[in-house]
């Protein structure tokens, strides 16, 4: 669902748009990315602003991939990296 009104970009004074765009994160050497998430994005430099439905979404899921990355990080895991879609 997307908002009525755009905001407006506060450093740029232009509105936001409604697109897809990356989630990153990065906590103790972990770096978590989530691609084709919507959010109102900054048409000058990127900067996205979440709603809070895909704010609350995306906490529950950093924390799961963290728990899950460091359980991998404690026993040394070969593996490095992953890539979970859902469809």
């Amino acid at each position: 669902m997307t908002p009525k009104l755009p905001p407006i970009c506060g450093q740029h004074n232009i509105k936001k748009e409604w697109r897809q765009t990356v989630f990153s994160y990065s906590e103790d050497g972990i770096s978590i990315r989530i691609p084709n998430v919507y959010a109102w994005v900054c048409p000058e430099d990127g900067d996205a602003s979440f709603t809070p439905e895909t704010a609350d979404e995306l906490i529950v899921a950093l924390r799961e991939f963290v728990n899950a990355a460091k359980r991998a990080k404690e026993r040394r895991s070969v593996l490095t990296e992953y890539i979970v879609a859902v469809e």
